[in-house]
């Protein structure tokens, strides 16, 4: 009883913010164009609007660690490695949120276990683990009489986010952020100088492990938007995209996370007006920025058009002279 105390405090608490939030955001939906505005009149697309943000800012903060470390296979064998948590939660009546972290927590430490303590590579670590994490739920979802439950947890179902999801996901993503920010300085060094890092004091093994669990804290926050298949995507494009246009880190973030809040938040609403799923779409709008920063980007074929065409045109002015 004392237990539940807290965590019900914390529940209430948290329901709390997220109503001012979404009050908050469907007043400024509603100076929105009309067409626009209509879409978001209802209280769960609204709720679904909010979630979509949190996990486009989530991810997008860090797929910046993502990319510059080509984890991009890790983030793939940690989304895919929370299925049998997911598959075990739903089973035994606990939230899913739960049992998709505590699955792939064990398996980013197992990855760093088999790698640092045998003579299999990492990405053949990754490989063995995320592929027997992914058979053992699909052999725990056999069991389950439905498969509703399975497309969603596969596939995210952000329109029928309820409030309590809402919460889990606030605070998910909040304790993420601040994890971020509070280690900024260790995650930086750690992320372009890991040799460096480790001479100076820093323990990077705690460090490694750490933005393991960090990275799969994120996954988990997003399973209910873009779902376990999806969530690799939001994972790797919007830094892929902010790479594109940056070379300095706190730049590259606030770019990554703009382009994984844009995602989800053009993605929900197109995937509202054409009726298609949710998860699918926003991940095709964050290929469609990154196409877009990809064309505009200082070494892209339209900047360096540009960069022609000055360059010619300076040359035949000297010729005039």
């Amino acid at each position: 009883m004392s237990t539940y105390l807290p965590i019900a405090g914390l529940m209430d608490f948290g329901t709390t913010i997220a109503e001012y939030l979404l009050r908050g955001l469907a007043f400024l939906v509603a100076y929105l164009p009309a067409p626009v505005a209509k879409a978001f009149e209802y209280q769960f697309m609204i709720r679904a609007l909010l979630t979509a943000v949190i996990v486009g800012a989530v991810c997008g903060v860090l797929s910046c660690y993502v990319v510059l470390k080509r984890w991009a296979l890790l983030g793939d064998a940690i989304s895919h490695a929370v299925l049998p948590g997911v598959a075990i939660a739903y089973l035994l009546g606990w939230p899913m949120l739960i049992g998709a972290f505590i699955s792939g927590g064990l398996t980013a430490l197992g990855i760093g276990f088999i790698q640092q303590n045998t003579r299999i590579k990492e990405d053949s670590a990754m490989g063995i683990m995320f592929t027997a994490a992914f058979a053992l739920g699909i052999v725990i979802i056999s069991r389950i009489a439905t498969s509703t439950h399975l497309m969603h947890i596969l596939f995210g179902n952000v329109l029928g986010v309820s409030m309590s999801v809402l919460v889990t996901t606030l605070y998910s993503g909040i304790l993420a952020l601040l994890l971020v920010l509070f280690f900024y300085k260790q995650f930086l060094l750690y992320t372009f100088d890991p040799t460096h890092a480790s001479a100076i004091g820093m323990r990077t093994r705690a460090i490694h492990y750490g933005l393991m669990l960090l990275l799969t804290l994120t996954i988990v926050t997003s399973l209910e938007t873009v779902g376990v298949i999806l969530v690799v995507a939001m994972l790797i494009i919007p830094g892929a995209t902010a790479s594109l246009l940056t070379h300095r880190l706190p730049t590259m973030m606030l770019i990554s996370a703009g382009v994984g809040v844009a995602s989800a938040t053009i993605g929900l609403y197109t995937s509202f007006r054409l009726d298609v799923a949710s998860g699918g779409m926003i991940v095709l709008v964050a290929f469609a920025l990154f196409v877009l920063a990809g064309l505009a980007a200082p070494v892209g074929p339209i900047r360096q058009s540009l960069r022609r065409r000055v360059r010619a045109g300076h040359r035949n002015g000297k010729n005039a002279e």
